[in-house]
């Protein structure tokens, strides 16, 4: 059976996909405390990535685990939403899913605190 929302195609499509990212954007900002928390970090971090890293490779390595980090905490927003939509209930495989979903995020800080400190320790 084919999706009701796929019959869209070429400029159409990636309009519409543009509206999704940005309403998912704002639902995201408007909604979770740590989305918020880290793209005010981002904030920080992208300007400070451009003149601490030496090289374009540097910066990009630097900003590119900012954002990864952004990346992820979406998926998990994600995840967790439509846990959430199926049931609020306790249940061991919502919280095996929220979990894994956290433990994405927390992986996606370490990867960017060992960027951050191989290439400002250099």
């Amino acid at each position: 059976m084919k999706s009701p929302y796929k019959g869209k195609t070429g400029l159409r499509r990636l309009m519409n996909a543009f509206g999704y990212s940005i309403s998912g954007t704002f639902a995201a900002f408007k909604y979770e405390d740590a989305f918020r928390q880290e793209v005010f970090l981002s904030l920080i971090l992208i300007p400070l990535a451009i003149y601490l890293g030496e090289s374009v490779i540097e910066q990009a390595l630097m900003i590119g685990s900012v954002l990864l980090i952004i990346i992820v905490e979406l998926l998990n927003s994600s995840i967790e939403a439509t846990v959430d939509r199926i049931s609020i209930k306790r249940h061991k495989l919502a919280k095996r899913a929220k979990d894994i979903g956290s433990a994405a995020v927390f992986f996606s800080l370490i990867n960017a605190a060992v960027i951050w400190f191989l290439i400002l320790v250099k």
